[in-house]
């Protein structure tokens, strides 16, 4: 299998082709499913379902590219605590080729290890997606896909184990990654992103808890439309488990908990 930066600069290329002579970007398959070759490009939907009570899915599900929404009691894409979400993944549940929609609820949920593949929030609500499970060996994987529009975060990490977030774009953000800065149970908690394009407005990239042992590390970022370096690649908290809003801690890399250089990083 190639490694992702060759074909992530192979689908720029292209898209950067295709305009030249007036056509509009592309999406390419890779072994990853469908990723972005650019940060506009977004799929078409192949029909939509209204959803009015939380599926909850095992085993793997691809659903074709299908947009999914929520209706009736999902049918909120406010920033409210404790929303039920669209998707409600058993531990080791595969979902795949999928498409939220607005209004979008709180997104997917996973109960334990799940795998996101080549999913796509259209507008996020409460968040895109929340990781679940007390396990220190559960891996969250997330390949190809992106979602725009969270006026908070994006991926809230509650549970235990490892976050990989892969080949992902991100548009009009709070947070990419936000590592639970005052959740009741808190647990050290590892964050990976490789291969993300993240485009401005956003506020920081991924946010973790130096005193619960967190880690973050970043590799091949690339963030559009931000001059300034407004965008925090990595910032750090002092997190509690009693609810209160948890004090930054630093945001300079330091290789024990924000692991990247400058060259990890690139501003368009």
């Amino acid at each position: 299998m190639t490694s992702p930066l060759p074909e992530y600069t192979r689908r720029r290329a292209l898209s950067a082709t295709l305009a030249s002579v007036g056509l509009t970007s592309v999406m390419v398959m890779t072994g990853g499913g469908l990723t972005p070759a650019s940060a506009a490009t977004w799929p078409t939907a192949n029909g939509s379902q209204a959803v009015t009570a939380t599926i909850s899915v095992s085993g793997t599900k691809d659903y074709g590219m299908k947009r999914l929404y929520g209706s009736g009691d999902l049918g909120t894409g406010g920033q409210s605590e404790d929303q039920d979400p669209i998707l409600e993944l058993a531990p080791g549940a595969v979902v795949k080729n999928v498409i939220i929609g607005a209004p979008a609820a709180d997104g997917i949920h996973c109960l334990g290890a799940c795998t996101l593949q080549n999913v796509w929030w259209e507008d996020v609500g409460e968040d895109a997606a929340t990781f679940l499970g007390s396990s220190s060996s559960n891996v969250y994987t997330i390949s190809g896909g992106g979602a725009k529009e969270a006026s908070d975060k994006v991926f809230q990490f509650n549970g235990a184990g490892t976050l990989n977030v892969s080949n992902f774009a991100v548009q009009n953000f709070g947070k990419l990654v936000r590592s639970c800065g005052n959740c009741k149970s808190q647990y050290k908690r590892t964050i990976n992103l490789n291969t993300i394009e993240a485009t401005y407005k956003g506020s920081a990239l991924v946010g973790i808890n130096t005193n619960y042992g967190d880690s973050a590390t970043l590799k091949k970022i690339t963030i559009v439309g931000d001059s300034s370096k407004k965008v925090v690649p990595c910032q750090k908290y002092i997190g509690n488990n009693t609810g209160a809003e948890p004090p930054k801690n630093g945001s300079d890399a330091d290789g024990t908990y924000c692991k990247y250089s400058s060259s990890d990083i690139t501003y368009k």
